[in-house]
């Protein structure tokens, strides 16, 4: 006879961990996983294939191009059509591209144009995924606990991000590059498998409009008409350049000439994604009211590393910088997320979205690239200060904008296709503390 204290209990997800949220978790992770080694490997393809540095930078070029060219584009087409289905297609052409590559490099010694290209379709399959698998996220969540949820998605993705880089690094050393970015093609294989079964039921049919140009246009409206979302994607276009100068360009630059060597500097990135980790679980219970002034006030630690790189300070004082910045960046990402949530109707996250990836990235080609001329104009030295200087100003400038400062967290979605409710509308807006 078995007692019912035996009997094993089913597993109950959390109430917000529906269906959607869930597969498109497990996707994330699955891609997160391959994709990171994936990065490492395609440097080393290229180096095995006895590219330089600078082959390397080309085709890491090649892959962020066609990424700012086709986001908008893509943007309007996951709002026009079934997100779900611009997320596979978009998986398809990954896991094709990919695959070629780690066949070339597999079979012999592929050539530098045949890289490049293979990772530009892998760039316009991001183009088009990314503005979907928002909007398809965004979607998938409501109520009060869409801020937790985020929290976990980010938690999970950074992650498997980590768990990635470290394996992919680990079968490099054994294998070899090019098995690495087969198991990247067959993550993109099964994620896409996995965002097949996402049920859209749920999302109203899309009305016909007047075409691309019309709905680009409806996005832009969106968009500018908003003072908090387009100053935070200006400041936002700078930050990020400035940081990925600092980080890409200036960090090894240090690490080599007065901390050691890679394994340092390795240390300090590894603390920065420790801190991503820690400050997606702390937003995991944490819920501020004013969801953007918190954000905002967690841009200034970001001016750290490159304070501590010009310093510069010791190994173990630059990973806890690190490590503060990435608990930062993800109190400012959840919250973000947050804010994009409850305030874009549905019909036009992907749009929107699109804009504020393109604002995100568009610069930082231009920040790496004028990363070395700048040093040998002023100094690193006084390049990473102004780095710093940059962040601090332009964030303080951010929190000069009223709607940043007011922003507060509710639970009633936008009406489909209204306009948000104003953050100056005090009495209107249901509040959490």
């Amino acid at each position: 006879m078995t007692s019912a204290a035996a009997t094993p209990s089913p597993v109950r997800r959390p109430s917000w961990a529906g269906r959607n949220y869930t597969l498109l978790t497990a996707a994330a992770v699955v891609t997160n996983l391959g994709s990171q080694g994936a990065l490492i490997a395609a440097a080393f393809a290229v180096l095995k294939a006895g590219g330089s540095g600078g082959d390397v930078g080309l085709v890491a070029a090649a892959r962020t191009v066609p990424l700012v060219l086709f986001l908008l584009v893509g943007g309007a087409l996951a709002d026009r059509l079934p997100r779900h289905r611009v997320m596979v297609a978009a998986n398809t052409l990954n896991f094709l591209s990919q695959g070629a590559f780690a066949l070339l490099v597999l079979t012999g010694t592929p050539l530098l144009w045949q890289m490049m290209a293979l990772t530009a379709l892998g760039g316009v399959g991001q183009a088009f995924f990314g503005p979907a698998s928002e909007g398809m996220l965004m979607s998938s969540v409501s109520g009060a606990e869409a801020g937790r949820a985020f929290a976990f998605y980010r938690m999970a993705m950074h992650g498997a991000g980590i768990g990635g880089a470290a394996l992919g690094g680990a079968l490099i050393a054994v294998f070899g590059p090019g098995w690495v970015l087969a198991i990247d093609a067959a993550a993109f294989a099964v994620a896409g498998a996995l965002r097949a079964f996402l049920d859209v039921s749920h999302i109203p049919p899309r009305e016909a409009g007047g075409g691309m140009i019309s709905d680009l246009r409806e996005g832009w409206r969106e968009f500018i008409t908003r003072p908090w979302l387009w100053s935070i994607v200006v400041q936002f276009a700078v930050v990020n350049a400035v940081v990925a100068a600092a980080e890409a360009v200036y960090g090894p630059l240090v690490a080599r000439d007065e901390l050691g060597g890679a394994g340092p500097w390795g240390l300090a990135l590894a603390a920065f994604g420790a801190g991503t980790f820690c400050g997606a679980l702390l937003m995991m219970r944490w819920k501020p009211r004013r969801l953007l002034l918190a954000g905002s006030l967690c841009v200034f630690p970001l001016a750290l590393p490159s304070a501590a790189l010009a310093i510069p300070l010791p190994v173990g004082a630059l990973a806890a910088a690190m490590l503060v910045t990435g608990v930062s960046i993800e109190v400012f990402g959840v919250s973000w997320m947050t804010a994009l949530h409850q305030e874009i109707p549905e019909e036009k996250l992907s749009r929107v979205s699109a804009y504020d990836w393109l604002g995100s990235i568009a610069m930082v080609p231009l920040a790496t690239a004028l990363a070395g001329p700048a040093q040998s104009a002023v100094g690193r030295t006084s390049a990473l200060w102004g780095c710093s200087a940059l962040i601090v100003l332009l964030t303080a400038a951010v929190l000069c904008v009223p709607d940043v400062r007011r922003l507060t967290r509710r639970t009633e979605p936008v009406a489909a296709g209204g306009p948000g409710v104003s953050a100056d509308a005090e009495g209107a807006v249901g509040r959490l503390g």
